[in-house]
């Protein structure tokens, strides 16, 4: 019976970016010294025991990662489990990435040699006193762990080990990951990996998957005599209850766990393992399978490329417009040349003597304005190295290690901006402003980091940060960019102000009474739409990389959509500025940030949705570090979208002033 499982994942890239993604870590005919390859990921050959040398081993190391689940948010080291231990290994060093995103990858008991085949073969047997109770306290983790659906995350040569089943449409999906075992319910429903097969019949019934039958794939490089490369490795998880843990055999019924039952359980763990040549697959293209077989969701890649289209049609139309518009008013205002003229000045002329006039709280904003620069400047980076295959899902926590490393190294501009616009501002409280640009918005981030580590670290989950990690944080963020914020924050302040092209008066202007839709709150409301607008979709594939724990790989689609995003936030904001200007309201600098940084709001509510529309998430704690980490989300995309907004409305406002002839 083939597996019906629901699924939800990105769609069929085309094999253009799958190519562009592992360009770099491709390699070419080995030569001694002529190639070139990514940090980690060179590969690494195989042959048989009898041919073995310092170039070409034999043994293949299986190692595993944490476990996780789709119902929680809380995954757990493979050792917090009671499966079987590796009796000796070494723990592969991992990054900064690995350890934020809670990754733990461990030696595992599991050995092959190359080439040979192994029918069940025993690996321990864990057994189970009920009347014990740190037999039952480990058995009850079990039975919860596999309720929720936990999945093992096993890695050969760098390469998840796949579980490939069928979903709809009969297309085969390849999950880097497969299920602990499975349950029916006391009504005989089968939840989750349980339909596989019609022998998971008892109600109220654990299935253990206790067996894997491990298919690895490998291709002989072209010379010979340096062996083979693994290109797969595939397995099917099957549960057998041995007669004989000493000497199984890999038959009978399933191994089943009640969840009435008392007395001893034995469990017996057991694999078999096969080798096979595949011609086609090579090295370079061996993540290919996986990415390629994910299926099809409801949004379909024309609704995608659609949406793109409508955005930047929308985003020329709207700069055709204004353009237009502008060119007519700046014409018509230096045409007035006469006493009688001036008199009659309208729209946004009229407001010359103010627009450069400081906003209130000048100080806030100017720190925002510091650290949205340090964020922008951050993701353009690291997507742009993304793009480039640098950040492949082959080099495991090199784009969180990218973004953590690069904000650290840009706490310079983000210094110098903040001190630039607050010295524009008319500021004088110098100390007090590189203070805040250094500590308010990352002290707001570690903040609620350190609230979610604290309830990972009670819930005893592998995605709680070590202590060692946590100091190494604040090192970089107290030692490097700390420092950095007080160089940029030096010259910035050591530069003259900026000049602004019209003279602000002694006198601030009234304000005339503003028609609904050029009130702050309905304008900054509607900014935000057009922006989220372009996002919104791929944003359904961020959160389901995240929460849904898929592989995400559409980093040239996303670069794309990060640089359309960038065009809508500037294009939306600058028109509505363009309307209020001419309603002669001159308060646009908080406007404009908060015009984007609206987008921010509406990522909060898309988010909120896809908790209760997506998720299958159960428990508090699971809960509260969701909404927690999307908090930190939302901060970093208002500051974000609210900066692209400031930097449009200030360039638009001081190009138009520039060109009008002001007496």
């Amino acid at each position: 019976m083939s597996a019906r499982l629901p699924a939800s994942f990105p769609p069929r890239w085309p094999r253009l970016l799958l190519l562009l993604l592992l360009l770099l870590g491709a390699a070419p005919r080995p030569r001694p010294g002529a190639a070139f390859y990514l940090p980690g990921l060179a590969p690494v050959n195989f042959c048989e025991e009898e041919k073995k040398s310092d170039e070409c081993k034999a043994e293949i190391e299986l190692f595993v990662n944490r476990l996780d689940s789709v119902e929680s948010v809380l995954p757990y080291e493979y050792t917090a489990f009671d499966f079987c231990q590796a009796n000796e290994g070494k723990r592969p060093s991992e990054n900064l990435g690995q350890v934020l995103f809670g990754e733990r990858i461990e030696p595992s008991p599991y050995k092959f040699t190359f080439n040979k085949e192994e029918t069940c073969k025993p690996v321990c047997t864990k057994t189970y006193h009920t009347e014990k109770a740190e037999d039952k306290q480990k058995l009850e983790f079990l039975k919860k762990s596999m309720l929720l659906n936990y999945q093992h995350h096993w890695i050969v040569d760098n390469m998840p080990v796949t579980w490939c089943y069928e979903v709809e449409d009969g297309q085969k999906f390849c999950n880097p990951g497969f299920p602990i075992g499975c349950y029916i319910t006391d009504k005989g429903h089968a939840k989750d990996a349980c339909v596989i097969s019609s022998e998971f019949h008892e109600r109220d019934t654990f299935y253990i998957f206790n067996h894997v039958d491990i298919k690895i794939y490998y291709h002989v490089v072209e010379t010979g005599s340096m062996g083979a490369r693994l290109v797969a490795a595939k397995l099917e998880p099957k549960s057998f209850k041995h007669t004989h843990t000493d000497k199984p055999d890999c038959s009978g019924p399933p191994m089943d766990i009640s969840n009435k039952a008392s007395g001893e359980i034995k469990i017996a763990y057991t694999y078999s393992v096969s080798f096979l040549e595949d011609k086609k697959i090579r090295w370079a293209s061996r993540w290919d399978y996986i990415l390629e077989s994910m299926p099809h969701t409801h949004i379909q890649w024309f609704s995608i490329m659609n949406s793109l289209v409508i955005v930047l049609f929308l985003s020329g139309m709207v700069a055709m417009i204004m353009l237009r518009t502008l060119h007519k008013d700046i014409a018509r205002y230096n045409q007035m040349d006469s006493t009688e003229d001036a008199q009659e000045e309208f729209g946004w002329k009229l407001v010359h003597g103010d627009i450069f006039r400081p906003p209130r709280k000048g100080m806030l904003l100017s720190v925002f304005l510091g650290s949205g620069t340090q964020i922008l400047i951050m993701t353009f980076v690291t997507l742009f190295f993304a793009c480039l295959g640098f950040l492949s899902p082959a080099n495991r926590g090199a784009l969180m290690t990218c973004a953590v490393v690069l904000w650290v190294l840009l706490g310079t501009p983000a210094g110098y901006v903040a001190a630039r616009f607050y010295k524009s501002f008319g500021g004088e409280k110098w100390k007090t402003n590189v203070l805040l640009t250094s500590f308010l918005c990352p002290g707001i981030v570690f903040a609620d980091f350190f609230i979610m580590n604290l309830i990972l670290w009670g819930e005893g989950s592998s995605a709680a940060i070590p202590f060692g990690t946590l100091v190494a944080i604040l090192a970089l963020w107290f030692c490097i960019s700390v420092p950095l914020t007080f160089i940029g924050a030096y010259f910035g302040f050591k530069k003259n102000a900026i000049e602004h092209p019209v003279r602000t008066n002694q006198i601030p202007r009234q304000i005339p009474e503003q028609s609904f839709y050029t009130k702050p709150l309905p304008g900054i409301i509607m900014g935000g739409i057009l922006p989220f607008g372009c996002i919104f979709i791929q944003l359904f594939f961020i959160l389901n990389s995240i929460w849904s724990h898929q592989m995400y790989y559409m980093f040239g689609f996303l670069f794309l959509v990060f640089i359309i995003l960038v065009i809508t936030c500037s294009e939306a904001t600058i028109l509505l500025c363009y309307f209020h200007l001419c309603a002669e309201d001159y308060h646009w600098q908080w406007r404009s940030f908060l015009t984007s940084g609206f987008t921010a709001v509406y990522f909060l509510i898309y988010a909120i949705h896809y908790f209760f529309s997506k998720l299958q998430i159960t428990g508090t704690a699971s809960t509260i570090l969701y909404f927690g980490y999307t908090m930190i989300m939302v901060l970093i995309f208002f500051l974000f979208t609210g900066t692209i907004g400031f930097f449009a409305c200030f360039w638009f406002v001081t190009k138009i002033y520039s060109v009008v002839k002001v007496d």
